[in-house]
């Protein structure tokens, strides 16, 4: 192994932050629960799961107001030097789609819901009852539905781009970027929570 080589894996690895981490991992948990509630329900969807794929909708918009907010507070690691110019934009803009979806997607769900309510409470898991907004007319509705759809397949797209360029950098040609996001570090790598890269 070349001297360049070794000094890339002896330099500490900069990761996320342990608030960021747990945000990343419970906000993936309930993103791949949603997904399969959403592909799993009849349709029309109602009943006991149309009822949860809203509550966990709700909680994923929440989870990415608090990803966004924490990040422009606490800015990401810088990426490693090992990533390359045109993985670097990939993944910058991999992430803005994230959140652009992560939070598109609930609010154009509650819209669609609140359409067909007929300006009644719509009901969550547990019996909670969540307001909506009166007034939207049906055939609103059913372009928020269809835009909602749509934008969950573009979710489901993203999320394989994302997962394979994980796999990738950890298993098929190992970089110490993957070191970023515990605990998907390379064996033996040495990593330390660090800021001050450009938010993204």
């Amino acid at each position: 192994m070349s001297n360049a080589s070794s000094a890339v894996h002896q330099e500490p690895v900069r990761r996320y932050s342990n608030v960021a981490v747990a945000l990343h991992w419970i906000t993936a948990a309930a993103v791949l629960f949603q997904i399969w509630l959403g592909l799993s329900m009849g349709e029309p969807p109602q009943g006991g799961a149309f009822n949860w794929h809203k509550t966990i909708g709700a909680l994923i918009l929440l989870l990415a107001l608090a990803r966004l907010t924490y990040r422009l507070i606490n800015p990401p690691p810088p990426f490693p030097d090992d990533l390359a110019p045109w993985e670097r934009i990939a993944a910058v803009w991999n992430h803005r789609l994230f959140y652009l979806l992560l939070i598109g997607l609930p609010i154009g769900g509650y819209l669609a819901v609140s359409a067909f309510s007929g300006g009644k409470p719509t009901m969550l898991a547990g019996g909670i009852m969540l307001p909506t907004v009166p007034g939207i007319p049906k055939e609103w509705g059913e372009i928020f539905e269809e835009v909602h759809g749509a934008g969950a397949w573009a979710l489901i797209v993203l999320l394989v781009l994302h997962v394979g360029a994980a796999i990738k950098h950890r298993f098929v040609s190992p970089r110490p970027s993957s070191g970023r996001m515990p605990p998907l570090g390379l064996p033996g790598e040495q990593t330390v929570v660090g800021q001050g890269g450009a938010a993204r």
